[in-house]
């Protein structure tokens, strides 16, 4: 009997995690209608040229997740459920740093080989809270996060178990693989286990994504993004079926230039049912708004002199043609057979972006003194947190030209 392998994990992964989020985010299901409808509109319209930043098949299986994680441990076990499924962590992202700032560092676990890539993308950006930021939490709340986390456990020994094996023996068999993907699917559904409504609070006030991480006790998928090819007309049709949209679309603003990075957007938070314990031990309903639905659009991936042009002098300073952006080494492009240029996609994320959807769809605007000691994290702490290679995007970027 053969092994499931990683890359049908990861494809099975994502289509399972979506078929959850659906079920608990209607609005999610109408999203992936939508871009659907949109894609095929493109398509349509456009013919191939729709299709050179990837196969309409690749672009419709297309999925970005988004999860929260609280402590190192929990982290390098994600690490290993995503490494069973052929997802490697690449890049460091400091939200701490963004505005408003946010009191997570990130990375994000996705396939790094161009025929994986094609295959299925399926990444997932996972932030992980900075509990001993001076900035944001004093000693004592530090103290009860680390304590609250520390006695939680967000993925049973089975699932790891079962992920450790896949990776070590390159896949499971069919029963494992279900069985696997069963636990996997389960352990980012949302909990109905009642909130600490006064430790909740308490978090809230400091930053609501904090209170997402540690103020519960499970992860969940904050959002399941589908990949759409005119995020314009799509961020119109959305808003003309009722859908509460964040006020503008984060990333490059619409131009006649080629794409470049990622254009993202979001319909809001929506008010979920949780219950609520209060001081008095009684249980009682009510409702939290943190998971949005997110939408992207992808371009050509930057080198490291067009990331700085981009980040100092916009999307105006770029040329008009890929031919142009090429010459200039600004972006990363490959040559087929017949000699054409082919843009590599680019499949990371923006802080500035991330952070402005955060920011759109945050319950509270928080609380920061600047005057406090911020914690050192950096790529090499969270390498060593991860216990893996943390890869570097232009190096992967590189090796696809």
């Amino acid at each position: 009997m053969s092994l499931i392998a990683p890359t049908e994990l990861r494809a099975r992964f994502a289509r399972s995690l979506s078929a959850l989020y659906g079920t608990e985010v209607p609005a999610y299901t109408t999203l992936v209608e939508v871009s659907e409808a949109v894609n095929a509109d493109v398509l349509a319209a456009r013919g191939p040229e729709a299709e050179r930043l990837g196969s309409i098949a690749r672009v419709t299986a297309e999925r970005h997740g988004a999860i929260r994680v609280g402590t190192p441990d929990e982290l390098a076990q994600v690490a290993r459920i995503f490494g069973a499924c052929g997802m490697h962590p690449v890049g460091f992202y400091d939200l701490r740093e963004a505005n408003p700032p946010i009191p997570v560092v990130s990375t994000a676990f996705r396939p790094i080989d161009g025929a994986e890539l094609a295959a299925n993308p399926f990444r997932v950006f996972t932030s992980l809270l900075v509990v001993d930021d001076r900035r944001f939490f004093d000693a004592a709340t530090q103290a009860q996060l680390e304590e609250f986390l520390g006695a939680r456990r967000l993925f049973p020994d089975e699932l790891l178990h079962l992920a450790d094996l896949a990776e070590k023996a390159g896949g499971l068999e069919p029963a494992d693989a279900d069985r696997f993907l069963e636990l996997a699917t389960a352990s980012f559904a949302l909990s109905s286990e009642p909130v600490d409504r006064a430790w909740y609070d308490h978090l809230q006030a400091i930053s609501s994504v904090a209170a997402d991480i540690g103020g519960v006790a499970s992860t969940h998928i904050n959002h399941l993004t589908p990949r759409v090819l005119d995020i314009d007309d799509l961020y119109r049709r959305m808003t003309e079926r009722g859908i509460a949209m964040i006020d503008r679309i984060q990333g490059p603003p619409l131009t006649t230039k080629p794409a470049v990075l990622l254009r993202q957007t979001s319909f809001r938070a929506l008010a979920e049912p949780r219950a609520f314990r209060e001081a008095d031990g009684t249980v009682v309903p009510g409702e939290l708004s943190v998971r949005f639905g997110e939408v992207e659009a992808r371009g050509v991936a930057l080198t490291p002199a067009g990331r700085a042009l981009y980040d100092e002098r916009g999307i105006d300073a770029f040329p008009d043609t890929e031919q142009e952006l090429h010459d200039a080494g600004l972006a990363y492009y490959r040559r087929d057979a017949d000699g054409v240029l082919q843009p590599v996609v680019y499949e990371d994320f923006l802080p500035k972006s991330a952070a402005g959807i955060f920011a759109s769809n945050l319950t509270s605007d928080g609380t920061v003194d600047a005057a406090q000691r911020a914690a050192a994290r950096d790529a090499a702490w969270l390498r060593e947190a991860l216990g893996r290679e943390l890869h570097d995007p232009y190096a992967l970027y590189a090796a696809q030209v």
